[in-house]
């Protein structure tokens, strides 16, 4: 990478958090857990909400919006971003409480233009902080549906998600879930134009969406270890009690007292196998002897149950395999410049109080004096800083790193 420049390729396999070649640092195909997410249970969630959206994006809006059958299946980032126009609106209201995990929603440019200029009534070209804002809000109130929906099955109290951050990026830059995720399109039609809402929620929380709502699998029945010590002895064909007590005759084809249970006179053995009943008698299977009745083999049949052999399942160590594919990743960038700025603060002005500017024309900003000053980098705000004067340069020293969960906000 001698030119300083990376491949488009490159960029997906770093937002995509694998390796160029699709595998891990184990050589094997990255993939997230193994989760079940029940489509035909996630089906009947989204066309319950369906009414709800209809009902909550007209009344927001003003407009009558009509809502199509919604479409559920399972997807992962591939699949669902050749669907996507090239830039598109991202929603992200994750769940933190009830559940944890990925929940997003995305829709077109268009849609987004639209929603706010019904809104405030009001046009606009491009899709600012405003926009976004708006989207955020009819969004949310498709989310609280949601969750109204699922509290009242009892089983997911307690619901909760994260204030929904919206951005304005190409496809290729959205944070979508890891894997294979749940995909639910929501077609919405007004005075002819056809719009389409898409959600996407993580493979972990749909699985607990759909076990919740009575689909998904059952739990496999765990065995303590007496019990898989049981199942071990009966494989094994151990002996089950002591030695036989008085006369013992052998259980094969069934001759009691004289009649014949063989189908054959004079007692003939059915299949090789007889039982005869004796004063004293005892009938003996494997050597089990129970009060004076000992039962013995039937025929030289192993009575025994076919059990595999259970062992305790033993995980992988991840951290140094993640820890390696991370590594392997940022190398690819290393040597790209990037632009930093530091940032005093913003305002906004009207056309005609910015044609009136001149010579110690004072602009006001949106910080206070002394409050600390944004470092951004490729315009997005990693640290704060304190300007300071080097000599005769102007210098930032920087006061606070973002935390990890505030740039990754920033990033998205």
């Amino acid at each position: 990478m001698s030119d300083g420049a990376i491949s488009q390729d490159e960029i997906d396999a770093l937002l995509s958090g694998v390796a160029m070649d699709g595998l891990n640092s184990s050589g094997q195909v990255s993939s997230g857990p193994s989760v079940h997410i029940d489509e035909a249970t996630m089906q009947t969630l989204a066309d319950e909400l369906k009414p709800f959206l209809e009902e909550n994006i007209n009344k927001f809006t003003g407009a009558s919006f009509s809502a199509g059958n919604p479409v559920v299946e399972i997807s992962d980032r591939d699949r669902l971003m050749a669907k996507l126009p090239e830039v598109v609106v991202g929603i992200m209201a994750d769940y933190n409480s009830g559940v944890s995990g990925d929940h997003l929603y995305l829709l077109s440019t268009e849609f987004a233009l639209k929603l706010f200029a019904l809104v405030n009534s009001e046009e606009v070209t491009e899709v600012d902080d405003m926009v976004i804002s708006v989207v955020s809000e009819v969004v949310a109130t498709h989310a609280a549906a949601q969750i109204n929906n699922l509290d009242k099955t009892g089983k997911l109290s307690g619901l909760a998600h994260n204030t929904p951050e919206g951005v304005n990026e190409p496809k290729a830059m959205i944070r979508f879930p890891q894997g294979e995720f749940c995909l639910t399109s929501y077609p919405l039609t007004l005075d002819g134009e056809n719009y389409t809402l898409w959600e996407c929620l993580s493979g972990e929380v749909a699985e607990k969406f759909g076990n919740a709502l009575g689909g998904g699998i059952e739990e496999p029945m765990a065995l303590n270890p007496s019990d898989m010590a049981s199942l071990g002895a009966m494989a094994g064909g151990s002996p089950m009690g002591s030695a036989p007590m008085g006369n013992s005759a052998p259980m094969g084809g069934m001759n009691m007292g004289g009649m014949n249970m063989g189908g054959m006179p004079n007692g003939g053995a059915m299949g090789g196998m007889q039982m005869g009943m004796q004063p004293n008698m005892g009938m003996q299977m494997g050597g089990m002897n129970m009060g004076g009745m000992n039962m013995a083999p039937m025929g030289g049949m192993n009575m025994g149950m076919n059990v595999p052999n259970v062992q305790t399942l033993q995980y992988p160590n991840l951290q140094t395999g993640m820890q390696s594919a991370e590594q392997g990743n940022i190398g690819l960038i290393m040597d790209v410049m990037m632009e930093m700025t530091v940032e005093l603060g913003r305002t906004k002005k009207s056309i005609k109080d910015i044609l009136g500017m001149g010579e110690g024309t004072i602009i006001e900003l949106d910080k206070l004096a002394g409050e600390p000053v944004d470092i951004l980098v490729n315009h997005k705000a990693i640290a704060k800083g304190e300007v300071v004067v080097i000599d005769e340069n102007f210098g930032v020293r920087v006061t606070e790193i973002l935390s990890p969960m505030e740039r990754v906000n920033e990033l998205h």
